[in-house]
């Protein structure tokens, strides 16, 4: 069974699919730019984006019109409305993560195998990570942009950028990415479709990935990539177009960082919270399994 055939959308189911990707990945995107962040020498820990809502969507939903919809309303609403739009240099960014969120949307077959969800959610954040540290490996290697971390070694960038990969699949893939999406994707199965006015997907439907992962699929990824390389490179060579920053967002910043720390207040809390659950849940299963022995 193909794709279009699982996921057959009408034109105007399609546009609220992209409009709902957009709104919502794109406010969460306004968010994490005001949490707050820390630096150890070079590595920086702070979320990146929260994975778990085009995860969901995509899984959900028919993935390329929610991988569009969230990289647009990455630009729209933290770039353009933050008043930090990178110009031609945004469109390694857009390529990058519109790939990732396709391609796991296709990994998931079966919105409730919570298998599938982790493989995707990993995935996903995996090729956008990835797909820009080989590009910040590149910038450095090729002499586009300087690294001053270790004179006169240039394979220090290597060890960074893999830290930094690591710590980025731990926090952004794991923490804001599996987990919730996992927890959240069963949840929502079947409850918001009919607010979209369609019918939840198949849940038993069987498709091979070999249908989904073609080589035109892989051939695209690999020229994208390089398109989105180049269009870096010529933004680090001061040659950017469309480039607009603007300092009313710096000029609050001080007075905004109330929102930041409580917005990991209520991340920790609902962390705990869902442990907490989860624990009570396994001791509720256990005694229950005791009581009928």
């Amino acid at each position: 069974m193909s794709i279009n055939k699982e996921r057959k959308l009408t034109q105007s189911q399609k546009m609220m699919v992209f409009v709902l990707s957009m709104s919502l990945f794109g406010l969460s995107k306004m968010i994490t730019e005001l949490l707050p962040s820390n630096e150890v020498g070079p590595i920086e820990f702070s979320i990146s984006y929260f994975a778990f809502i085009p995860l969901i969507l995509a899984a959900l939903f028919h993935p390329l019109y929610v991988a569009v919809g969230a990289s647009v309303g990455n630009i729209v609403f933290a770039g353009l409305l933050m008043g930090d739009f990178g110009g031609i240099g945004e469109i390694e960014g857009f390529i990058e993560f519109t790939l990732a969120i396709y391609v796991a949307g296709l990994l998931v077959r079966n919105p409730l195998s919570k298998v599938q969800l982790a493989i995707a959610s990993l995935v996903g954040v995996g090729i956008d990570q990835l797909l820009s540290t080989i590009v910040d490996i590149g910038k450095v290697w090729f002499g586009v942009e300087g690294f001053d971390a270790v004179p006169g070694l240039p394979e220090s960038i290597v060890v960074l950028e893999g830290v930094s990969f690591l710590n980025e699949m731990v926090i952004t893939g794991v923490l804001v990415g599996l987990i919730p999406t996992l927890i959240l994707t069963p949840k929502l199965y079947g409850k918001i479709e009919p607010l979209l006015g369609m019918r939840p997907r198949d849940a038993k439907v069987e498709t091979s990935i070999g249908s989904y992962i073609t080589p035109g699929l892989i051939a695209a990824v690999v020229i994208l990539t390089f398109v989105g390389m180049i269009a870096e490179f010529i933004a680090e060579m001061d040659m950017n177009l469309a480039f607009w920053s603007a300092d009313f967002i710096n000029q609050f910043a001080d007075d905004q960082k109330w929102i930041g720390y409580s917005a990991w207040g209520i991340l920790a809390a609902g962390a705990i919270f869902i442990i907490y659950k989860l624990i009570r849940r396994k001791g509720s299963g256990t005694a229950d399994l005791d009581q009928a022995a």
